[in-house]
């Protein structure tokens, strides 16, 4: 890692790039509401209920078909985004694997080799009645078993630490 961060350094690429290149590095910028290298739950919360509320396009407090796959455009939007930034850099670092929107075995419930801050955004994961709608309460109240996913060392924060676990 430290010979990454001299190479990455030494070409004059920045510190918010350096850490999207980093396994974990895209979600921690973009969840860290108090740049302090670490995700809270409290941000989470904070987060997961900023997007629904950005998704809720009729404001009628549920996610209907339509809008839940305005926002899975957006999530693959991002993720290729990361993808092709960490391409630039060079960085494989092995994201061809689990990179995938959840169709498979584990529908999105980061159940396999993926990334689990991808499978906690999923609708099977955030649809707890099954009716094909997800109420601001379903998607917020996930978040909290969705942290514990990506906490993978229990230390009540997400770092791009727990991504190489």
């Amino acid at each position: 890692m430290k010979a990454i961060l001299m190479a990455a350094l030494a070409c004059g690429v920045s510190t918010a790039a350096l850490a999207e290149a980093t396994p974990g590095g895209h979600f921690v910028l973009n969840w860290d509401q108090d740049q302090d290298g670490a995700v809270s739950l409290d941000e989470a919360k904070a987060k997961r209920d900023d997007l629904f509320t950005t998704f809720d396009a009729d404001e009628d407090g549920f996610l209907s078909p339509e809008e839940y796959a305005a926002f899975d455009k957006m999530r693959a939007a991002d993720q290729e985004a990361m993808r092709a930034e960490m391409g630039e850099m060079g960085g494989g670092m092995g994201m061809g694997q689990g990179m995938g929107m959840g169709q498979g075995m584990g529908q999105g419930m980061s159940m396999g080799q993926g990334m689990p801050e991808e499978g906690g955004m999923m609708r099977g994961f955030n649809d707890g009645d099954g009716d094909g709608r997800v109420s601001r309460e379903e998607f917020t109240s996930r978040t909290a078993d969705w942290f514990a996913m990506m906490d993978r060392d229990g230390n009540g924060q997400v770092t791009v630490d727990d991504f190489g676990r």
